[in-house]
């Protein structure tokens, strides 16, 4: 059932209650109060204070192969511009439409490189096949004798926190409540099995629909409310370097086996060249993939292959101090693609969540389809391959 839009009288204290305050809960609550709904936003910690505060803030459409995720990808691209554009300066995001540069290291590489553009290109991607004498002029840094890459334009990168906390203040403006340091113990049901709500220590949250927005706890959430959805942890550790002079990585910079890691569903440690800089100066060393649980122990094993790894791709790094390293939980499903819109299982319960890597760039697209199904409207790219029932055996 639809909920109401803007200037019809209220059903529910609420309309809707928001799980998790990380940027896609953030950017749920944001488009869900710009379409006049009534919201809270519900988090047991700090604002991004999960997976979106240990992430690069990639926006990106080049490590996708045609198919929903990049039309998502796409629309966000376009929505993450019109955020940057629309918020007041004190909740500057620090966009960066910057672009991304995948590099190929051999022929071999190279061809797959190729392919992949390929099908992009046709599905709305700018991608430019560049020479391998013309990579220097993209990025003076890069090591000699690669085989040659792509440039994608569209490529960006965003302040992760930054960029959740000012969703965030904006829907607050549009009337949005932000409840932190609040764990939902319960969903809460009707004897028909509809959700009313959230129970947190401090009360219930009355509601007629739930988004769990949870990341990689979404899983958790999920069974709550008295359903499964197979969201599970897959760490990733990032390397952080000492301060370098402005333009030392001009783009984000990959190496191509990095498309692979992200479409692996291999429990074991992987690891591949992504390298970009940052407004303030340090260069971020990523990525590895690894399912160890919720497992925080620093890996040196991977935080010495992804030095490896970006040295053989910026010789000149050997030379530059990482002075700390981090790591988050990726929330990954199954098949790589998120759960996002009503779960036919629960009515009332919508899933905003199992995005993986790439939570931040889909941020925004994702809002806007779990606002649509919110509202009634019709979703701007079809919401069909994101069902989260569709793991039901």
């Amino acid at each position: 059932m639809p909920l109401r839009r803007a200037g019809s009288p209220p059903a529910a204290p609420l309309d809707a209650v928001i799980v998790g305050a990380g940027v896609v809960g953030a950017a749920c609550a944001y488009y869900a109060a710009r379409a006049g709904l009534s919201v809270a936003v519900v988090d047991r910690g700090p604002v991004a204070g999960g997976t979106t505060g240990a992430g690069e803030g990639n926006l990106l459409v080049s490590d996708k192969e045609a198919g929903a995720e990049l039309d998502l990808a796409l629309l966000s691209t376009r929505l993450w511009r019109e955020l940057a554009e629309a918020l007041p300066p004190r909740d500057a995001i620090e966009y960066e439409p910057k672009g991304g540069l995948v590099v190929a290291s051999d022929g071999t590489a190279l061809t797959a490189l190729r392919a992949l553009a390929a099908g992009q290109r046709a599905a709305g991607v700018t991608a430019h096949e560049v020479a391998p004498g013309e990579l220097a002029r993209l990025e003076p840094g890069l090591a000699p004798g690669l085989a040659g890459g792509v440039h994608y334009p569209q490529d960006a990168q965003v302040q992760p926190a930054r960029a959740a906390a000012a969703l965030l203040r904006a829907a607050r403006r549009m009337g949005a409540a932000v409840r932190l340091g609040e764990e939902v113990t319960a969903v809460l049901t009707g004897p028909d099995g509809t959700v009313r709500g959230v129970r947190t220590p401090r009360g219930d949250l009355r509601a007629p629909a739930v988004v769990n927005a949870a990341g990689t706890w979404g899983g958790h959430v999920a069974a709550l409310a008295g359903t499964r959805l197979p969201v599970m942890p897959r760490r990733g550790f990032v390397l952080v370097t000492e301060p370098l002079p402005p333009g030392f990585v001009r783009h984000k910079v990959y190496a191509a086996d990095y498309v692979a890691d992200v479409a692996s569903g291999s429990a074991d440690l992987q690891s591949s060249a992504v390298v970009e800089g940052t407004p303030a100066g340090p260069v971020l060393i990523g990525a590895t993939r690894e399912r160890v649980g919720f497992d925080r122990t620093l890996s040196t094993e991977a935080l010495h292959r992804l030095a490896a790894r970006a040295v053989a791709l910026f010789p000149a790094l050997e030379r530059v101090h990482a002075i700390r390293a981090y790591c988050g939980f990726r929330p990954y499903l199954p098949d790589h693609l998120p759960a996002i819109g009503p779960d036919p299982r629960v009515p009332g319960l919508h899933h905003a969540c199992g995005h993986e890597g790439a939570g931040i760039g889909l941020a925004p697209a994702t809002a806007v389809l779990v606002t649509a199904a919110l509202t009634g409207a019709e979703p701007p790219v079809p919401a069909a391959p994101f069902r989260p029932d569709r793991f039901t055996p």
